[in-house]
């Protein structure tokens, strides 16, 4: 990995209150936020007491953003415009992907098998586990794409080959229809870009903007039981 890439902290981690780790689903924050962003989501969730699944939450690393002004906050790549699809920051997405593949690494080390680990993310966390997840080597449980985009449709099926064993991934894909920070239209783009590499996607559009809401929560949780769950 790029030495240039440096978390500032270890990820959070929420082991299951009742057993032993079974399952993984590493959640990737938005720009600006840290690993503490959607841990409070997990009561939320419902999820049975059986269900043996391990949260990761990591921090991405402090660096400029040029749309902040060149400003440094959390962020895993640089946003070059308030173009989402354009002028893409793919060396930095090529990092933090790496380090997400290191990530999963440290579960399979753990014991848990690639099939019970997901990605989930959330804005610029979204990109990154979509990445991250479609080019892993190995079959993973699934992706959460929440209010999320795909980076220069044109040049992602040049950019990204979809390794076979994720061609028959799930992917949850939730977005609001008043979204300011990434359009509506860049979420149905980015969608379209996904299903020409030969994805079927979970579509799901709320009444929000840049957010989760109560609806999608519930269908966090029916996704996440779906994937992981099952016998």
């Amino acid at each position: 990995m790029s030495n240039t890439f440096s978390p500032p902290k270890s990820p959070i981690v929420i082991e299951p209150k009742q057993s032993q780790a079974e399952n993984c689903v590493i959640w990737l924050h938005g720009l600006g936020a840290d690993g503490h962003d959607f841990e409070g989501i997990l009561p939320q969730l419902d999820l049975p007491q059986e269900a043996a699944i391990r949260f990761v939450f990591p921090t991405a690393p402090i660096q400029p953003v040029t749309v902040n002004l060149g400003d440094p906050m959390t962020a895993w790549y640089d946003i070059k415009s308030l173009n989402l699809l354009a002028e893409t920051d793919w060396q930095g997405i090529a990092q933090s992907v790496e380090y997400v593949h290191v990530l999963i690494q440290e579960q399979l080390d753990a014991g848990i098998d690639s099939q019970n680990i997901l990605l989930a993310g959330f804005s610029q966390g979204g990109v990154i586990a979509l990445y991250a997840g479609l080019t892993y080597e190995r079959p993973l449980a699934g992706i959460m794409a929440l209010s999320t985009y795909f980076p220069d449709p044109e040049q992602a099926s040049e950019f990204l080959q979809p390794k076979a064993e994720q061609m028959n991934l799930s992917v949850f894909y939730g977005h609001g229809n008043a979204d300011p920070i990434c359009p509506l239209a860049a979420a149905e783009a980015s969608k379209n870009t996904l299903e020409k590499l030969g994805l079927e996607i979970e579509w799901h559009v709320y009444p929000m903007a840049h957010q989760v809401c109560y609806d999608e929560v519930r269908h966090i949780s029916q996704f996440l039981k779906s994937c992981l769950l099952q016998d």
